[in-house]
């Protein structure tokens, strides 16, 4: 059994992420495939538990087990939560529907420290570029101050819309350079302070709702324990790992 196969058998929820979700894809872009996989519930009676996450099969893919997924997105984990608002969405069976659903059921204050917390990892990275080379990263300064406005318009609304919409022509003049650091350093102070600002009356929830998220993970963990397929390898091989005998010799 390769990991792999639980992405190309098991996934619920696929998606686009990077670029061409925020709106910022150019020509040269990489299209980045994020998703997430249910593992069957039998893989984890066996003391080798499936993989929380999975890096392939395609090129630049990446999945979460649904149970890391959402103990993640409860913690307002930025890429996760951006993942469930992505408006490329290029699959969702039923239990990804439904996990599209609970958007809502992650979101809370918490999202002013986690995305701050990333936020203030990523400009000190900028900041180390700027003295040892003169100059910062364009695109990862670009993909901060959009991170940033996504932190505060969140916290302003309730909702995360991570398409940059007419902030797009702005946004790719600090990647191509055009715009002085110390003008992108000024924008991105501003609106971290608007973000703070936003925090102190944001319509947002202080928490996630985690009793509803665990009850979703409870249903579909059952459901998946119930489900019996003959045909389906990865139980297959749970039995041909089983030692032939040894349990009932004992």
């Amino acid at each position: 059994m390769l990991p792999e196969d639980l992405v190309r058998h098991h996934t619920v929820y696929a998606c686009v992420m990077g670029s061409r979700a925020f709106g910022l894809a150019t020509d040269t872009s990489d299209t980045d495939r994020r998703g997430v996989f249910l593992a069957p519930t039998r893989l984890f009676w066996r003391f080798e538990k499936p993989p929380t996450h999975v890096d392939g099969p395609a090129e630049e893919q990446f999945s979460w087990e649904l149970e890391r997924f959402c103990e993640l997105a409860l913690r307002a984990n930025p890429n996760i939560l951006e993942c469930l608002h992505s408006p490329l969405v290029a699959y969702a069976d039923e239990t990804g529907r439904e996990l599209l659903s609970l958007r809502g059921a992650f979101l809370s204050r918490r999202a002013h420290e986690t995305f701050t917390r990333y936020a203030l990892g990523q400009r000190k990275k900028l900041e180390a570029d700027v003295r040892q080379h003169g100059g910062p990263r364009w695109k990862h300064a670009m993909h901060l101050l959009r991170l940033l406005m996504s932190c505060r318009d969140l916290l302003r609304t309730g909702q995360l819309t991570i398409d940059v919409g007419a902030e797009r022509d702005p946004l790719l003049a600090v990647k191509r350079g055009e715009v002085p650091w110390q003008e992108v350093e000024s924008r991105m102070a501003r609106l971290a302070a608007e973000a703070d600002e936003a925090a102190t009356r944001s319509p947002l929830p202080a928490e996630p709702d985690r009793a509803r998220v665990e009850d979703f993970l409870i249903r579909v963990r059952r459901a998946s324990a119930l489900r019996t397929d003959p045909d389906d390898e990865l139980v297959r091989g749970v039995v041909r790992t089983r030692p032939s005998g040894s349990a009932d010799a004992a």
